[in-house]
C-alpha cells in the first residue's frame, strides 16, 4: 500500500504517519529520513523526531538524495519523510539532480516501494499561504506540487492533517488505524 500524508509545519502529519505505520502490522520497519543537519534548528528537528520513534521499532536510514539507490529490501514497512527535504536536497545540493529531481525523486519512490510492502511518504502543504515568494522559490514549490500531485496519483490513499485531525483525501486507512 502506498500512502501520501500532507500538512503543514507542525500540524501532527508525523505523529499521525508513524501510528499509520505502526497500525499497518509487520515488525520490519524502515524510517528514511531526509532532513539534513544544516543548523541547530535541523539538528533539534532530528532529534525531537527519533524521540518520537524511539519505541516503535523502527530502524533509520539517513538518506539525503539518490532515493533510487536505497536498499530498503527486508523492510515490510518504510516511512519516507519528509518528501520536500529531499526535494530540496536533490535541487540544492552537491550531488543531487538539480533539475532532474522531479523524475530522480519518483525514480526513487518507484525504487523504494518495489522492495516493501507499505510505503508511507510525509510531505509538507506549502502552497496556501498566499505569499509570493522570489522566482527561486517558485521553482522549487512547482517541483515539490508537481512530485506531491503524482505521488498522490499513484498511491492507495492520501491524507492531510490539519491540528492533528486527518482528513481523508482518497482512499481508506481504516485497516492501518485499528478501525
Amino acid at each position: 500500500m502506498l500512502i501520501l500524508i500532507t500538512g503543514g509545519s507542525g500540524s501532527g502529519k508525523s505523529a499521525f504517519a508513524e501510528s499509520v505505520v505502526t497500525g499497518l502490522g509487520g515488525r520490519k520497519r524502515l524510517y528514511i529520513a531526509t532532513m539534513y543537519p544544516f543548523d541547530e534548528e535541523c539538528r533539534q528537528r532530528i532529534a525531537r523526531h527519533r524521540e518520537m520513534r524511539k519505541d516503535k521499532g523502527f530502524d533509520t536510514l539517513e538518506r539525503y538524495t539518490d532515493l533510487a539507490g536505497a536498499d530498503v529490501s527486508g523492510y515490510e514497512t518504510v516511512l519516507l519523510e519528509c518528501m520536500s527535504n529531499l526535494t530540496a536536497n536533490e535541487l540544492y545540493q552537491p550531488g543531487g539532480a538539480g533539475d532532474r529531481c522531479v523524475e530522480a525523486v519518483l525514480e526513487g519512490v518507484r525504487s523504494v516501494y518495489a522492495q516493501c510492502r507499505h510505503l508511507v511518504i510525509v510531505t509538507n502543504e506549502i502552497f496556501s499561504d498566499g505569499m509570493d515568494y522570489d522566482p527561486e522559490t517558485r521553482r522549487y514549490q512547482r517541483y515539490l506540487g508537481e512530485i506531491n500531485r503524482r505521488i498522490a496519483g499513484l498511491s492507495d490513499a492520501a491524507a492531510e492533517v490539519v491540528y492533528s485531525v486527518p482528513l481523508m483525501l482518497k482512499g481508506d486507512l481504516k485497516g492501518a488505524l485499528g478501525e
